[in-house]
């Protein structure tokens, strides 16, 4: 368990690899800008800003981007899937970051 943010997993790995996030120390550097970067994969996803390349692509639609996690929020405009549902109310969306917003209603 990290001590920072209480994240769980069962993998001592992907516990490392979650703990360079809050350390202050990014060896992964851009060699194009001031970008830099805690974890290796993060920069490489960085530097397809520069490059223009988007290898994840929806068959539904076309639509491409540089990152899969971006592709996996696109994905939900297709199902209908909102997995981010308000604890207070019936409000349900597609992305955190709508929710976030919404919960500031309720305090």
């Amino acid at each position: 368990m990290c001590d920072e943010c209480g994240y769980r997993t069962a993998c001592r790995s992907h516990l490392s690899r979650h703990m360079s996030r809050h350390a202050s120390v990014k060896p992964y550097k851009c060699d194009k800008c001031d970008y830099s970067a805690a974890l290796k994969h993060a920069l490489t996803e960085h530097k397809a800003i520069h490059t223009g390349d988007k290898p994840y692509m929806c068959g539904e639609c076309g639509y491409r981007t540089s990152r899969r996690s971006d592709l996996s929020r696109h994905m939900t405009t297709h199902t209908g899937e909102k997995r981010y549902k308000c604890d207070k109310c019936d409000y349900s969306v597609t992305d955190k970051r709508h929710l976030r917003n919404h919960l500031e209603k309720h305090t």
